[in-house]
């Protein structure tokens, strides 16, 4: 299949599964609060980085533009409005980083919202043994695996791309009529995120380092929340989130 129509694709699905939470309003609460449980988990674990000078910039790209709360429909149908231009304009390799992108973007959907419903039948608890428990009878640790790999793949790319001095060339050229157009949240996220890889990407040391550290502290999250022997099923020691970042050391 062309790298265009898998781009439709995964748009179109995460178009579908926005419409059908749109229907319950106790669903759309559900993905809400579990979309910020995951934001807070994802700042408290890239706390050191969030603050450093030199890895803030990629780790704010990642947390806002890839996994915030923030509502991505707008973007989405700007990437599936251009998905064939991509394919025509730019080499194979980034088109394959495009299409990367958009399924990664629907499996992260799908599982949010298997989440949602799991949230929404588990209203007796705190809010962190909630999401514990969530994730957990969710399952699918292989998806999750394919995700986090996925992260790790699009890093490495982006941060070779950058090096290629004539694609940001091409991205300034795209502003205009991109603004013209009704693509102005697609051009600024392919910018944002273009712009802080090449910045990393000036220490090839820096972005070995940034990947490195997602894969340590996702693997062991990863893995704490699959181990029954580490996390008890209904999380009863979980009091906070402070509880479950001890438990995977970060």
């Amino acid at each position: 299949m062309e790298a265009s129509q898998r781009i439709r694709d995964a748009v179109a699905r995460v178009s579908d599964l926005r419409q059908l939470v749109s229907q319950s309003s106790s669903l759309s609460g559900a993905l809400s609060d579990i979309k910020a449980m995951q934001a807070r988990r994802f700042e408290a674990t890239y706390k050191d980085l969030l603050e450093s000078p030199v890895y803030a910039g990629c780790t704010n790209f990642f947390l806002v533009e890839l996994y915030s709360e923030r509502d991505y429909s707008h973007r989405d149908a700007q990437f599936a409005k251009v998905a064939k231009a991509i394919e025509l304009t730019f080499p194979a390799h980034v088109a394959s980083i495009a299409v990367t992108l958009a399924e990664l973007h629907q499996t992260t959907e799908e599982l949010d919202l298997e989440m949602a419903k799991s949230w929404e039948s588990q209203r007796e608890v705190s809010a962190s043994e909630r999401y514990l428990a969530s994730w957990r009878e969710v399952g699918q640790r292989a998806k999750r695996e394919w995700q986090l790999d996925t992260v790790l793949t699009i890093g490495e790319a982006l941060s070779e791309l950058t090096q290629k001095r004539g694609l940001r060339l091409l991205l300034k050229m795209m502003r205009k009529p991109a603004e013209m157009t009704g693509l102005g949240d697609l051009q600024v996220f392919l910018e944002t995120g273009f712009d802080q890889f090449r910045s990393l990407a000036r220490n090839t040391e820096a972005v070995s380092e940034f990947l490195r550290i997602i894969h340590e502290r996702e693997s062991r999250w990863i893995s704490h929340l699959f181990d029954t022997a580490k996390i008890p099923h209904n999380a009863k020691n979980a009091q906070s989130f402070d509880w479950a970042f001890r438990a995977l050391g970060a």
